[in-house]
């Protein structure tokens, strides 16, 4: 404990304390370097904020080492700053030269926009999304069918970006598919990773369509490597399904004017007892959320 005491009072008390302090300012250069330092701790996160940050601080070490070089006079100072500055002068160019590699197609930039920039997806992940699907974005021209009841397997997951796709089953039509809607949610969440299945619907283009396309497996593979993309596309997906269920929930109707509720299943079952009993969860267990509820008819039939 005393060898520990004496060499705190050392550190302390063996060099002379300040009496006296210099009456004049230091240089302009000085104060420069001193207020680069304070705005370029003000930088945020993100490939843009490291940026800011590393070319701030390059600055002003850049500045500390002209100050140490002409003003101090001291060696020591000058090498420390100027090494400072080397390195974030290193750092800049690195990040860079990240953002230059991540940048994307204009449609996949409006994509990133659209999509996952506000659920703050960085784009060191959104590249990650778009390497996937060979950064490739497919057309479908007017009338050409993406999918065809009974024929077409259930092998992509598939986000629309420009266009409008209809979707019918047997002939008779169920709802739109609008830009940023995936193509086949309600088929991707019916079928497990190991599991095969064909399209119960057919999805038709009402205009020239573009869509990015992810092959089932090589997405798969992408979930078992980044488990917060899993996640990501878990969201996106039931977020997609729900909103196709209340577009089938505004186009049928339950006998004598009431209109079918997914919300209020049990409704129906006190308000018509002559009608058989409804029971849509079952159908969203396993089925496509595309079905017609049983005992519905259509709105305009």
């Amino acid at each position: 404990m005393g060898e520990n005491a004496s060499f705190w009072e050392s550190l302390i008390y063996a060099h002379p304390t300040c009496t006296t302090w210099k009456q004049e300012a230091e240089g302009s250069i000085y104060h420069l370097a001193s207020i680069l330092f304070v705005v370029g701790f003000m930088g945020g996160s993100g490939f843009f904020g490291l940026l800011y940050v590393f070319s701030l601080l390059g600055l002003g070490f850049l500045c500390s080492s002209v100050w140490a070089w002409l003003d101090v006079c001291a060696a020591d100072i000058f090498s420390w700053n100027f090494i400072l500055f080397a390195i974030c002068f290193v750092q800049f160019i690195y990040v860079t030269y990240q953002v230059r590699s991540v940048s994307f197609d204009r449609e996949f930039q409006e994509l990133y926009s659209a999509l996952f920039q506000p659920l703050g997806i960085s784009l060191t992940v959104y590249r990650k999304i778009v390497l996937c699907c060979d950064a490739e974005v497919v057309t479908l021209e007017k009338e050409h069918c993406y999918a065809m009841q009974g024929k077409t397997p259930i092998d992509k997951l598939s986000l629309l970006v420009s266009g409008r796709i209809r979707v019918t089953v047997d002939g008779e039509f169920l709802h739109y598919i609008f830009p940023l809607q995936f193509l086949d949610s309600p088929e991707w969440d019916s079928l497990r990773p190991t599991e095969e299945g064909i399209f119960q619907v057919t999805l038709t283009a009402e205009t020239d369509c573009r869509y990015v396309a992810w092959r089932r497996k090589k997405l798969y593979l992408l979930f078992a490597k980044h488990r917060f993309i899993s996640r990501l596309f878990s969201i996106l997906i039931g977020s997609d399904i729900a909103e196709k269920l209340y577009a089938l929930n505004d186009r049928v109707q339950a006998g004598k004017g009431f209109r079918y509720d997914i919300r209020l299943p049990n409704f129906y079952h006190v308000s018509l007892p002559e009608t058989p009993p409804v029971q849509p969860s079952h159908h969203l267990q396993r089925g496509s959320p595309r079905r017609k509820p049983p005992g519905v008819t259509n709105c305009g039939s």
